[in-house]
């Protein structure tokens, strides 16, 4: 990667993060020396980007900066673009059409040698009859993430028994071909995955959530760490 991509890439990292990232982990990610990051963070000071931090403890870009328009290279493209064509053959239709939209829109203001590329990629991800089908309004589920709504739906387990479920929704998941719900169980009182073609009957309800401590979204993410260690631990 050239120092010009690498800066301005530390930049992107920064400015999608509201905490403070610590040198290791840009070095992790920029696949470079902590020695290196500490160098280019200070380069970057020295250009007048806000970064706020220092060696041991992490750094905050100034929220309020901008950043360069996007210049993306044919690797990014080609990721973008067979991104959204996955997208196209296993999310619902909204977010389908809406990753097209994207991709239209950087293409339209691509170089044209660029444009070319993406338009004729050999990366293709067409339907497959392994799509699981769906009885309940994907794009509502995700609009109910995003507002912060409950759920209330029915849900036939794998085994066969039937429930009346009340969730908070905090994200969903995809483990080809099954999507997954995972949210807090207002009757468990613990955190649940749900498989959406496993659930029927789905109410979005005016009863909205705020963050409580045990209950987010990054406190599943934990608890799930927290489990992939165990069984790799203990098998």
């Amino acid at each position: 990667m050239r120092r010009a991509d690498r800066l301005f890439r530390i930049v992107e990292f920064l400015k999608a993060r509201q905490r403070a990232v610590t040198a290791e982990r840009l070095a992790t990610e920029l696949e470079v020396s902590v020695r290196t990051i500490y160098r280019d963070i200070a380069d970057l000071g020295a250009a007048n980007v806000p970064i706020v931090g220092e060696a041991g403890v992490g750094y905050v870009l100034d929220r309020d900066y901008t950043v360069r328009p996007l210049v993306f290279d044919i690797e990014e493209l080609d990721a973008l673009a067979l991104g959204a064509k996955m997208v196209g053959s296993w999310g619902d239709p909204d977010i389908a059409r809406a990753a097209s939209r994207a991709i239209d829109k950087i293409t339209a203001v691509l170089p044209s040698t660029l444009r070319e590329e993406v338009l004729q990629t050999a990366l293709f991800s067409p339907p497959s009859k392994a799509r699981v089908p769906i009885k309940v309004d994907f794009s509502a589920l995700r609009r109910a993430i995003r507002m912060r709504r409950k759920v209330h739906f029915r849900y036939d387990s794998l085994q066969g028994k039937q429930s009346e479920r009340t969730v908070r929704p905090l994200c969903l998941a995809f483990f080809g071909p099954v999507w997954l719900l995972a949210g807090w169980c207002e009757s468990r009182h613990d955190f649940r995955n749900f498989r959406l073609d496993l659930m029927s009957d789905l109410t979005i309800t005016d009863d909205r959530f705020a963050d409580e401590k045990g209950k987010r979204l990054g406190d599943y993410r934990k608890q799930e760490q927290e489990r992939a260690r165990l069984r790799k631990e203990y098998g």
